[in-house]
């Protein structure tokens, strides 16, 4: 470890796109909070992630990038950065659109990835890079950067759990209409190679309320696909589970998983913020590297890697692997709710 970067009273992150890497960031952001509590945390992100961490008590100041005005996005950001000066941007994201926006900047350090691994020539807009390095977890990717920075990362937190009497109001109202412990299951991603089949959550969801005591709630956004995977469920489930898609947004999301017994996740967003929150989720993931995206530390026994085949020693690699997602059965969904039930709500868990 080196000694602490010096000075750090302004930091700018520079990450802006998926719910899961916006999980990631925060436990960056605690770790310069733990070393210098006095530092201002300017964070560039996009609209949707924002809604999930707005109000966080360590973020100190949310500059919206709307990728969706096109050009004019890049304009209005830079107009917002042309008045702010960094001690330090940290570009925890590879692609050109970040290089863009770091490039607005007004920081001595600029931070990034190391020539491998930065995308469409991102490396153009730093003025440093974290040391070039394997493949890591996405997390442990982000902690390259504390480590430059001199700043241990441990403990690692996230403060994601209701933050306010307005949330942990919502929460108790919306717990309160089952009698029994819920269980969350995200119902689609925003990819449709990661989903799972609607048919066979069904399946999992009359054995959750039937064989375990569990109330299976249906959980995500009102996309067309998620609106499908719904209708599919709630027509061929024996005991229909409850729907919240679209109910409270993201930090709604939160509190519904803050007060759940387990969470059903294919390798998506709401998969990190369940680890982040500490609640036993399964993970079904076949798309992405579960080395690379799968639940951080926490939970890898409820896991289900469709992604290697049986024995493969694979790499962690950005590779995706089409079409995996079918080879996860219903029986392997169930016997990891019995590895939950057996191991974590036999702990008060």
């Amino acid at each position: 470890m080196r000694a602490p970067f010096e000075p750090l009273e302004r930091v700018c992150i520079v990450m802006m796109s998926a719910v899961g890497d916006a999980v990631h960031v925060l436990p960056v952001i605690s770790a310069i909070k733990r070393q210098r509590p006095s530092a201002h945390i300017t964070w560039v992100l996009q609209p949707g992630p924002a809604t999930l961490v707005r109000g966080h008590a360590l973020v100190d100041e949310i500059i919206l990038f709307d990728r969706t005005k096109g050009v004019a996005g890049f304009f209005e950001v830079r107009h917002q950065l042309r008045a702010r000066a960094f001690d330090v941007v940290l570009n925890l994201q590879v692609y050109f659109k970040a290089g863009v926006i770091t490039g607005f900047t007004t920081a001595p350090v600029k931070l990034g990835f190391d020539l491998a691994r930065a995308r469409d020539f991102n490396w153009l807009f730093t003025t440093d890079r974290v040391r070039a390095r394997a493949m890591q977890h996405v997390q442990d990717q982000y902690f390259e950067f504390t480590e430059w920075l001199g700043i241990p990362h441990e403990p690692v937190t996230w403060g994601l759990a209701p933050w306010n009497d307005a949330e942990r109001a919502w929460q108790r109202e919306f717990v309160a209409r089952f009698d029994r412990p819920i269980a969350p299951i995200v119902v689609a991603t925003s990819k449709a190679q990661k989903d799972w089949l609607p048919e066979r959550w069904a399946e999992v969801c009359d054995a959750l309320a039937g064989d375990f005591g569990l109330q299976p709630v249906l959980v995500g956004g009102r996309t067309p696909r998620e609106l499908h995977a719904e209708h599919v469920i709630i027509e061929r489930a024996r005991t229909a589970p409850a729907s919240a898609l679209g109910q409270g947004g993201l930090r709604g999301l939160v509190g519904i998983f803050d007060a759940a017994a387990l969470v059903l996740s294919p390798d998506t967003g709401p998969l990190h913020i369940s680890v982040a929150l500490d609640r036993p989720v399964i993970s079904l993931i076949g798309y992405s590297n579960p080395k690379r995206v799968g639940p951080y530390r926490k939970f890898r026994d409820l896991m289900i890697d469709a992604y290697g085949e049986p024995g493969e020693d694979y790499p962690v690699s950005m590779e995706n692997r089409r079409d995996r997602m079918a080879r996860i059965s219903v029986r392997d969904v169930l016997d990891r709710v019995q590895r939950w039930k057996d191991t974590y709500a036999s702990a008060g868990s």
